[in-house]
């Protein structure tokens, strides 16, 4: 992997959001659709599905790479940001 320059991370719009909503994306094994609040509404998809239930996620906070620029799934411009630990079979939050 490239390494980036500290202007390109300076770049990156990183907040903490909550999430308020979670529901199944439909045809869609692994996606959530989240309602995130991070000083304003945002919805997102998250391949997550495997890992945590809906209830599971209601209440938690994210890291999210806030100004990405849209991809085709139809969802707001946010990537929630994950961490796996190396020793567990389940993602961990890093916020």
């Amino acid at each position: 992997m490239d390494n980036i320059t500290f202007d390109d991370f300076m770049k990156l719009d990183l907040r903490v959001a909550e999430i308020k909503a979670c529901e199944d994306v439909p045809g869609a094994d692994k996606l959530y659709k989240l309602t995130i609040d991070m000083g304003q509404e945002r919805t997102i998809v998250a391949g997550i599905k495997l890992h945590y239930t809906k209830e599971e996620l209601l209440g938690k906070k994210i890291a999210v790479v806030a100004n990405l620029e849209p991809r085709k799934l139809g969802a707001s411009n946010p990537m929630a940001c994950f961490s796996q630990h190396p020793a567990k079979t389940s993602l961990q939050w890093f916020c």
